[in-house]
């Protein structure tokens, strides 16, 4: 692996510990300090994630004509900004103003990395390092919870305090994303165009897989939190959680590798594995059941993406990887969008069960769809 690569995921790690020490306490946050509803904290992650269905496109079409790192590092540092934000937040208004900050930021950090590791990369090994990069994400967004439930029971920290230093470990990835600029060039520098978005459409099978795998995730990490609360989880034991959570997506990332020789199987299992953990949710009455239900949860979310990913590049000319890269996180956008919007109002309105009993529905029906479609949901096999 060389430097760029390493210096490419000790960024990941770096943002990895800042969103995991403050992402899964913010809707406790919200619901408890602020006093939001659950309809409003599916605006609050409504707001974070409508960004990440547009900017994308644009930042897709930069990757092919400006420095990577410089992208990089303009994301780290409105990241940054936007988390330290929260820690002044007095209403639910302000916070989903904020959330927007961070949605915007994110489209400037994912697709950056991925265009780095994809350049930096041979055919044969991309797969292998966009999972490790996404496995030093996981792990420092699995270390931040236990690091919060220190700072929470140990120091007694506040909510506000705890936003603040996760802002401070986030800008510390400024420097590395910078270093990392400095050796990546660019080799494409294609016309400004979106036609190449329409690529997309030639890969139905995965769009829909991902929107259902987005959307769960995004009622997981925008939601969840608030309900498990509602369910005597306090707040160190969310986190701790969300770092068994964490577990189970380094040790699926860890074998990527492996499972991308059958692609279409590992994806089939991957969203039951979801779609279990969400029936379990439901029924879930104690921590170590939680945990379970989200150590199935973890291994879906986390095979879903580099496999995918992989399918596209693979069948994509490496000229417009970038802007297909854009129009492939825009799809992540609007399945965390689709998710906090559907998740809000209906556990607001018919019980907090509810979201999870019908994502579990669609779940098996998209587990369905996937294996009757699974010769399209493989890669091209060099």
């Amino acid at each position: 692996m060389n430097k760029v690569l390493i210096l490419i995921n000790i960024t990941g790690l770096i943002i990895g510990i800042s969103y995991g020490l403050h992402g899964p306490i913010l809707p406790v946050f919200a619901k408890n300090i602020i006093g939001a509803t659950y309809s409003e904290l599916g605006l609050i992650g409504l707001t974070n994630f409508i960004p990440y269905m547009f900017i994308p496109l644009f930042v897709g079409i930069l990757l092919d004509r400006f420095n990577n790192g410089y992208l990089l590092s303009l994301g780290v540092a409105i990241n940054s900004a936007s988390i330290y934000l929260l820690s002044i937040a007095q209403s639910v208004p302000e916070i989903m103003g904020f959330r927007i900050m961070t949605g915007i930021a994110h489209a400037f950090f994912w697709p950056p990395c991925e265009a780095i590791i994809s350049n930096q990369s041979s055919e044969q090994n991309r797969v292998k390092h966009i999972s490790w990069f996404t496995m030093f994400f996981v792990i420092g967004f699995m270390a931040g919870p236990l690091l919060g439930t220190v700072l929470l029971e140990g120091l007694d920290t506040t909510y506000r305090i705890l936003f603040q230093i996760a802002a401070f470990i986030l800008a510390a990835a400024i420097i590395t994303s910078l270093l990392a600029s400095q050796k990546s060039v660019k080799k494409h520098h294609e016309r400004f165009s979106f036609s190449s978005i329409k690529e997309m459409k030639r890969f139905p099978e995965v769009i829909i897989l991902l929107i259902f795998c987005t959307s769960s995730f995004g009622i997981i990490l925008t939601i969840y939190p608030a309900f498990l609360n509602d369910n005597g989880m306090s707040a160190s034991d969310i986190l701790l959680l969300y770092f068994i959570f964490g577990i189970s997506r380094v040790a699926s990332l860890a074998l990527v590798g492996k499972f991308a020789r059958r692609t279409s199987q590992t994806l089939i299992a991957g969203t039951i594995a979801v779609s279990a953990g969400l029936a379990l949710s439901v029924v879930a009455d104690s921590i170590i059941t939680f945990g379970i239900a989200l150590v199935l949860m973890g291994f879906g979310f986390s095979i879903f993406f580099p496999l995918t990913l992989e399918i596209i590049l693979s069948k994509t000319r490496k000229g417009i990887s970038g802007k297909i890269i854009g129009a492939y996180e825009t799809i992540f956008g609007m399945g965390w969008a689709i998710g906090p919007t559907i998740g809000g109002p209906i556990t607001q309105s018919f019980g907090n069960e509810t979201p999870y009993v019908v994502f579990c529905i669609i779940g098996i029906g998209v587990s369905l769809f996937a294996i009757n479609a699974r010769k399209k949901l493989e890669p091209q096999r060099i």
